[in-house]
């Protein structure tokens, strides 16, 4: 794995959005992409016995399955959510960048709003990161 860290702004971002669009539920945040993986947050209460590279290794199919749902009558993908025994793991990719939200268990409005919260927040990131390499 690249030791290339995550963004200062996006992750301030994606804390910030994840902080106010699910408040005390939030467990952890993570950034990754084909190549990095970082926890942005992870709640006080919990332990730091997560294997990371395991779940990106997991979660990081996400970048590459997300064409078999493509015109479907399902329309676009937008996110993942997986229920656990004590919690819920969300995931949203956009173009070469992810972040999967753990969180306690919250209604589905909730995790549409961090859905779409979290997809402004990595478009957005792409777009200047294409822009970045174009004028280069």
């Amino acid at each position: 794995m690249e030791s290339e860290a995550i963004d200062s702004q996006l992750a301030d971002e994606l804390r910030s959005v994840c902080r106010t669009t699910v408040g005390d539920e939030l467990r952890s945040i993570t950034y990754f992409t084909e190549d990095v993986v970082e926890q942005l947050y992870l709640r006080s209460d919990l332990e730091r016995t997560a294997d990371l590279v395991g779940f990106a290794d997991h979660e990081r199919r996400g970048f590459h399955s997300q064409s078999a749902y493509r015109n479907t009558q399902l329309g676009d993908y937008q996110a993942t959510i997986r229920l656990f025994e004590n919690g819920y793991l969300s995931r949203v990719i956009r173009g070469p960048y992810g972040v999967w939200v753990t969180t306690d268990a919250m209604s589905i409005d909730r995790f549409e709003e961090l859905t779409s919260a979290l997809e402004t927040v990595l478009t957005d990131f792409a777009a200047v990161a294409d822009a970045e390499a174009a004028d280069d």
